[in-house]
């Protein structure tokens, strides 16, 4: 798998966990503010998209060379609402130039 695809495994991940945890409030709101089951069935479908977005941070962390604390700084980022749309953003514009960076290195040396 290529930088660039683990970089859209990474934002397509961000992304879902992003609205995922958005939808795990709503529920918590309406479970424990109204006594309402409407989203009952999320927690575990949330749990499973938060350890693929895990498996996409820990791919393109190791692939751009990222230390231990960034990287769970960044699968932490994922925990707080609205937090994993920004670390995303600056993920991704951080990676496209260390991508863009090494692709030059690449050329000049071939």
């Amino acid at each position: 798998m290529s930088a660039r695809a683990k970089l859209t495994f990474f934002r397509v991940m961000a992304f879902a966990v992003g609205v995922g945890l958005l939808l795990l409030v709503a529920h918590m709101v309406l479970r424990y503010g109204f006594d309402n089951r409407l989203l009952a069935w999320w927690p575990a479908p949330h749990g499973w998209f938060y350890m693929l977005y895990l498996v996409a941070v820990a791919l393109l962390g190791f692939e751009l060379r990222w230390g231990m604390g960034r990287m769970v700084g960044v699968m932490l980022a994922g925990c707080v609402p609205f937090l994993s749309f920004w670390v995303e953003h600056r993920v991704q514009q951080q990676a496209r130039a260390q991508i863009a960076a090494g692709a030059d290195a690449d050329r000049v040396v071939a």
